[in-house]
């Protein structure tokens, strides 16, 4: 369960300087400015940040500049999905989510192999600045092939402008996203990241001090989880497509992903059991995510859905904090298997939470 897979993903320190003021300052721009000006803008903040990375002397420069990192990150999730909500017909909506998240894996599996090599050609400077060439190549790309996205979209002019209410309309905003419903959400994506921390950071360690299981074949166990992760992302698009209870959609995924933690915790599988077990939960989990993405659509207005999901993906952000330095804590503490006891409560809790959403009305959308 990743994030899920955010472009240019934070290390510890940027995380840190990633504030609240900066996520709420993203969701007015995306309204103000729309989601193609923000996106290219994210990209150009952090392709400075990465370049002044390599290039500024010192420690606490190099945190201020991921700090900086941080805040352009801010941008990726409420303009991206802004803009597949506004262009794709809302009958494939299901897989565009689901090529966008595979997308996202794909370049997280990626990266580390081709930054170290860029280090190991360049040094770790060279490789940061290659990293801020690719930055400067997706905003550069966006700037001349981007007519096909969305540009800001303005209300009519009011009869009496004068009369317009500017605190008026952030309160309506500010409702909006302190909803239950979208309040909910927020709760699921951060039960999602603290059930990942746990098995993407910690399951090999945590497995190697329980049972002694080899590291070699703990690590191909996790690489097994995350690559049919990401071959789940693509099959749940097509799934969700094809359903309006994405809810069962997820419960599926969570019944298995639950097992498969208490399995890594409390049986000592051999070596082909254990891979077998984690890549399964690897598709199932991977399945889960376009639902996901579609049960925040599902309770979002319209026109709404880059504000939304950007504050619903705010808790990654928690969850990416909390995680390491609680399940970091436990292993210090010589308690490895409550690292998947509190993974599968996580996962139980976001079940709970998936399953008593308000049920929509109507038919699937590949029926209409």
């Amino acid at each position: 369960m990743s994030s899920t897979s955010d472009p240019l993903d934070i290390p510890a320190p940027a995380k840190a300087g990633l504030s609240r003021d900066a996520r709420v300052i993203t969701l007015v721009s995306i309204v103000h400015f729309g989601p193609r000006v923000m996106l290219t803008g994210g990209l150009l903040v952090g392709t400075v940040a990465i370049a002044l990375a390599a290039l500024l002397p010192g420690y606490w420069f190099f945190v201020a500049a991921y700090a900086l990192l941080g805040v352009a990150n801010t941008v990726y999730h409420p303009a991206d999905y802004s803009i597949l909500s506004a262009t794709i017909d809302g009958k494939r909506i299901g897989k565009a989510f689901s090529i966008h998240t595979f997308a996202g894996y794909m370049g997280g599996g990626v990266t580390p192999a081709l930054v170290l090599g860029c280090a190991a050609i360049w040094g770790w400077q060279g490789a940061f600045l290659f990293a801020a060439g690719l930055s400067f190549a997706a905003a550069f790309l966006v700037i001349v092939a981007g007519s096909i996205l969305p540009r800001a979209t303005h209300k009519p002019a009011a009869a009496h402008p004068a009369k317009v209410d500017s605190t008026a309309n952030a309160k309506v905003g500010l409702d909006l996203l302190l909803s239950p419903a979208i309040l909910r959400n927020l709760l699921f994506f951060l039960c999602l990241a603290m059930a990942n921390g746990g098995i993407q950071t910690y399951s090999v360690v945590a497995m190697g001090a329980i049972h002694g299981t080899p590291f070699s074949v703990a690590s191909i166990g996790l690489s097994g989880f995350m690559l049919m992760s990401a071959g789940g992302v693509l099959l749940g698009g097509i799934i969700a497509d094809r359903t309006i209870h994405h809810e069962r959609v997820a419960a599926v995924g969570f019944a298995f992903t639950s097992t498969m933690a208490v399995l890594m915790g409390w049986v000592d599988m051999p070596a082909a059991l254990l891979i077998g077990v984690m890549s399964l939960g690897g598709l199932l989990n991977g399945m889960i995510q376009p639902s996901r993405d579609m049960m925040v659509r599902a309770v979002t207005p319209a026109g709404s859905f880059g504000k939304v999901f950007g504050f619903v993906s705010t808790g990654f952000n928690l969850g990416g904090m909390i995680s390491p330095l609680l399940y970091g804590w436990l292993m210090d503490r010589g308690q490895p298997r409550m690292i998947f006891a509190i993974v599968t409560v996580f996962i139980v809790l976001a079940l709970l939470t998936a399953m008593t959403r308000a049920k929509p009305q109507g038919t699937p959308a590949w029926t209409r």
